[in-house]
């Protein structure tokens, strides 16, 4: 039996974040919910699984908050439960960028809807972002798209500053997974004084859902923080395994590599594990059976 996956996010001035996690965690325990949540002063980020009836009693519970009436959220569905416990935690911000002043509340770049993505990432004038980590990137990325080659968010100011200019770059359109970090990342331009900056509503898993794949631009699949690893259009499961190791999604390719063994390392982790991490990893496979 399949179950939804529920993600959901919004900036929004939390003041009162810290009070709000108790009865959250309750609320979603008593309702079978599992998953995690961030909370932050800056807002709520978090995916989410369980049965319709669940799903949307939480849904509910977010919006009896005034401040988050409008919280938006997308759905998909995952054969087994891509989660086996259900946090709440509290953080300094929901997507971890490291300037305290940057504020999507506040200031964020024009909203562009999927059916409209195509037309603007086409455009020559336009500096097409992907603001994902380089390994996620690795397995799919828009045509066009550049590629900051970081390894954490908190990596982008400093890629935008060696790279990009407000002289130069006078159009800029980025895109995420889900909408949070190219959100936070258009903020953060407009305050470095990038005039004309845009981003993909609903990130790239809108785009999946809703744009159909004779019309796509994307290439590839896209990763997804939980069990599925990555989707492919309409939300479809990939076909990527996880290394358990190291974290990097791993493909049948990487599979024939000598330097996979599963369960143990994979080609982007081998040369790097400790002995003691590779016998901690063959203890939790033995005990797996």
């Amino acid at each position: 039996m399949s179950v939804i996956v529920a993600t959901l996010y919004k900036f929004v001035k939390l003041p009162d974040y810290r009070e709000k996690q108790q009865p959250l965690l309750s609320h979603c325990e008593a309702q079978g919910i599992k998953g995690t949540i961030l909370l932050a002063q800056e807002g709520i980020n978090g995916t989410i699984t369980g049965c319709r009836q669940g799903i949307d009693a939480v849904i509910n519970f977010l919006r009896s908050d005034f401040r988050l009436t409008d919280l938006e959220y997308r759905e998909s569905t995952a054969e087994s439960p891509p989660f086996q416990r259900m946090k709440v935690r509290l953080k300094k911000e929901i997507v971890t960028l490291g300037l305290s002043e940057v504020n999507p509340s506040e200031q964020v770049g024009t909203y562009v809807n999927p059916k409209d993505w195509n037309e603007i990432i086409s455009n020559p004038e336009v500096t097409v972002i992907d603001t994902r980590n380089d390994y996620e990137v690795s397995i799919g990325t828009f045509q066009r798209a550049e590629n900051p080659q970081t390894e954490s968010f908190r990596e982008f100011p400093e890629y935008a500053s060696k790279n990009l200019n407000p002289d130069k770059n006078k159009k800029v359109a980025m895109f995420c997974t889900g909408g949070i970090r190219c959100e936070k990342a258009t903020s953060y331009l407009l305050s470095q004084g990038f005039a004309e900056v845009y981003h993909l509503k609903g990130g790239i898993l809108k785009y999946l859902e809703e744009v159909p794949l004779e019309e796509s631009l994307w290439n590839g699949e896209c990763f997804v923080f939980d069990e599925r690893v990555a989707v492919r259009h309409g939300l479809e499961p990939g076909s990527y395994d996880m290394c358990p190791s190291c974290g990097h999604p791993i493909s049948d390719i990487d599979k024939t590599s000598p330097k996979y063994e599963e369960g143990i390392s994979c080609p982007h982790c081998f040369d790097e594990i400790t002995e003691e991490k590779k016998a901690k990893m063959l203890e939790k496979k033995r005990q797996k059976g």
